[in-house]
């Protein structure tokens, strides 16, 4: 029931961040972000760039990096039974003002789901030199968006601005 996130995907010059909560079971048991099959993040990304979509990791990882997108999640370590973003408790939190200090081209944060926000809302406070943005959850239990419908919400992503 106690688990831990992974290190940071951190572009030298990022952009963007993309927040989570904590890896998913499948996701630990793999060691990669949204590794789920079901997870609709990596569909999104390839969809909203317009890349052929790779199950290949490392490919998805240069998606990140061609675009200028660090990855992380919110929590360090937390008590979670199962996936569930609902049954989170005890949470460490990673440390993401550093991250953010590490990487000042970093302007615009992104939350995969209201879930990872309130939890950073808990834990920080937001700076007024980044912009902040909820985004509709990719995970398969967040079933009232069908795929298009996420692509254009999280077609945010591309503005500069």
């Amino acid at each position: 029931m106690h688990k831990s996130s992974f290190s940071p995907i951190r572009p030298p010059h990022a952009e963007i961040l993309i927040l989570g909560s904590l890896p998913g079971d499948v996701s630990l048991a793999e060691s990669q972000y949204y590794a789920h099959p079901q997870n609709r993040f990596w569909k999104v990304l390839f969809q909203l760039f317009d890349t052929a979509p790779s199950i290949v990791y490392n490919n998805r990882l240069e998606l990140l990096h061609k675009h200028h997108i660090a990855l992380w999640d919110v929590c360090h370590s937390a008590l979670r039974p199962g996936s569930m973003d609902t049954a989170i408790s005890q949470v460490v939190p990673n440390d993401i003002p550093g991250l953010l200090m590490d990487i000042p081209s970093i302007r615009r944060v992104f939350f995969n789901g209201k879930k990872a926000a309130s939890l950073y809302e808990q834990y920080f406070k937001k700076l007024d030199s980044v912009q902040y943005e909820v985004l509709p959850s990719t995970s398969p239990a967040n079933a009232q968006y069908s795929l298009p419908e996420l692509v254009g919400h999280w077609s945010v992503l591309k503005n500069k601005d």
